[in-house]
Formats: C-alpha cells, structure tokens, sequence
C-alpha cells in the first residue's frame, strides 16, 4: 500500500503542478475563464448575484492564487512537505474544480474549464472525467494520509518557499508583461488567414437504417430506403479552423480580410474605461517614429468598446487612427494586456506588446523587414 500511496501521491502531484504551470503564464485567462464560471452564477443564483459580481470583479487575484496554489500544493506532496494538511487542501481544492466541471458539462454553460490553459484545451465532460479520477485519488490519499511519509524540514522548506516564489513571479511577469509563452492562434509567428481555414475537409460517419437494421456508412447513401438516425464527425481537430469568429468592421462595412494584408500595426483596446493608459505617450512615439521611417505601415484602433468611447479615447489623447470593431471575446484572446499593441505583417503576427514592453522603433521595423 506505501508503494500505491508515492505512485498516487507522484501522479496528483505531478499533474497539479502541470496545470498550474500552464495557467501561470497565462493568468489572465485564467480570470477570463472564472469570470464566465461567476457571470453563469450570477445569472442562475439571483440571490448571490452581488456575491458573484464582487468575486467577477477580483477574477485576477483569485486566479493568481489558484494558480500558484496549484503549484506549491503539487510540490508539497511530491516532496512530503506537511503531507496530512497538504492532502486536505488539494481534497477541497479538488472538489470545488469537480463542482464546476460538472456545472459546466451538465448545464453546458461553459464549453471549456480552462483546467489546463489554452496548451489544452479539454470538453466540459473531459474535464470532469478528469477531476473525478483525481478527486478518487485524492480521497485515497485522505483515507491513508497517517501512512504517508512526512518530509518537513529545512530543505523541502527551502525548495517549497523557492517554488512559491518562482511560481508568483512567473504569474507577476505574465499579467505585466503579456504571456511569455503563448499557445493560442493568435500567437507571435502565426498567420491568421491559415488559422481560419480548415487543414482538410470533414469527414462523416452516417448511422442509417434500413429495415429495422442500423448501418454505419462513409459515404450518405442515395437509395431513399435507408433512413437518416445520425453522424459522427471522424476528424473534429482537422476539419474545424483554429479561427472561427475573427472579424473586423465600422460603420463603412467589413474589413476582416483587408486587415490581413500589407503591414499592420494595430492598437488594441478592449475597454477604455478599465484601460491602463498611463504609458500610452510611448505608444505613440513608436508610432510616429515607426511610420514616419515606413510609410506603408498602416495604423488602427481594433475595440470591442463603444463608438462614443473610442471617439473620447481619441479625442482626451489626440490620435486620429481609424478604429474596427472586434469580439470582446476575440480581443481578449488575442492580447491579454489593456491596450496592447499587435503588429501582423500580411496577415502573420510578427508582433504583441503590453505598455509596459513598448519597444524601440528600430525593432520594429526589424520585425516588418
């Protein structure tokens, strides 16, 4: 049984510290994921509607410390560091993620938990799947928590208070200075117009039925005895975009694939209101210097704001760029940061900056050379 508690004890430790680590990159998505789970809740619990604003509001600060207590709980039980409460804490943890899972897939109100960032993304009854495996795991662990090995001392006191660090850091870094590594479609490096075809056509598996008898074909049959019951889709990965709802307009139209040809470099403010513009003056210095050594880059606002706002936002800080509407989901996909700058030459992203990494001009044209 001691050798079926470190196995148990390595696999949940192990996979903690993983979904921690990608969502520590990332922590604003973490927020924008747990402010879906509070607006569901919001809405279906009237009662707790100011409850659930309040915790909408400090979406970030909870998602820091979900992330990083991810991470030093998963260290902790690898290392044996205070294993009896350790295991207590990752049992509550466990059950509060099981709870919205299985919220999510039952009510189907949020089609992705999140639990493992964007490195990958899990269906709402994969994701329950996998708490329920860890919550059994864990309750194993509870229910022989007196039998596991207990290795507090100064060194895996040492190495616990170096990951909490390291982990709130690595969480600091993410939510300053944009994700250091970024695994959704509208990375650095990624070429939208490819992100929003399909790398090969679907493909169907048709269950028919023809004389009381149920057929599964590859192909949908042309003798009208058989009768439609249903399809499967083969290859889902394959078959569906990685973009499907980029999309730009204004007033004058559309300007989705327009936006994806020559040099581009786009400001990208997803709330004037809530916008950090306390360094916006380097923002436009780039600009100016940037375009005045380059005339062919062009300059625009991409918002998921109102037009009244934008035309102030314009107005309080003396810019004349034309602005597109965009998703607020879609802009916040792209950039974590409020503003942002996003640079796509010909439609592949060369470019993503938060204020506070404004680069040089001279690296700029770099990227676009």
């Amino acid at each position: 049984m001691k050798f079926l508690n470190q196995i148990i004890c390595f696999i949940v430790g192990a996979l903690f510290i993983f979904s921690g680590a990608v969502k520590a990159i990332d922590p604003i998505g973490t927020a924008i994921k747990l402010g879906e789970y509070f607006e569901v809740f919001a809405t279906d619990v009237p009662s707790l509607h100011g409850f659930f604003h309040f915790l909408n509001q400090n979406a970030t600060i909870l998602a820091v410390i979900f992330v990083v207590s991810e991470i030093v709980l998963g260290t902790a039980l690898l290392i044996g560091f205070k294993r009896k409460i350790t295991v207590w804490l990752l049992f509550l943890m466990i059950t509060f993620f099981t709870f919205l899972t299985f919220y999510s897939a039952y009510f189907n109100k949020v089609t992705d938990c999140g639990c493992f960032g964007d490195f990958l993304p899990l269906k709402p009854w994969e994701s329950f799947t996998k708490d329920v495996v860890l919550f059994v795991l864990i309750t194993i662990l509870l229910v022989q928590v007196k039998k596991l090995t207990n290795k507090s001392n100064f060194l895996t006191f040492v190495v616990l208070s170096s990951i909490t660090l390291l982990s709130g850091f690595l969480t600091y870094y993410a939510i300053e200075y944009e994700a250091p590594i970024d695994f959704r479609a509208y990375a650095v490096g990624k070429n939208i117009s490819e992100q929003m075809k399909s790398k090969e056509p679907a493909r169907y598996i048709y269950v028919m039925e023809k004389d009381g008898q149920e057929f599964r074909m590859e192909e949908y049959p042309t003798d009208p005895a058989y009768k439609y019951v249903s399809n499967e889709l083969l290859n889902e990965a394959e078959s569906k975009p990685k973009i499907t709802d980029y999309s730009l307009w204004n007033d004058e139209g559309d300007f989705t694939q327009e936006s994806l040809t020559e040099k581009r470099i786009f400001i990208l403010v997803q709330n004037v209101a809530k916008g950090n513009f306390d360094k916006f003056e380097e923002i436009k210095k780039l600009i100016n210097e940037t375009t005045a050594k380059n005339a062919n880059i062009k300059v625009a606002i991409l918002t998921s704001d109102t037009q009244e706002a934008i035309n102030s936002f314009k107005t309080s800080q003396n810019i004349n760029f034309p602005f597109y509407y965009i998703d607020a989901t879609v802009i916040k996909t792209i950039a974590r940061s409020n503003p942002a700058l996003w640079m796509l030459n010909e439609g592949t992203v060369i470019g993503k900056y938060s204020p506070n990494e404004t680069p040089e001009s001279q690296e700029v044209l770099r990227l676009f050379e």
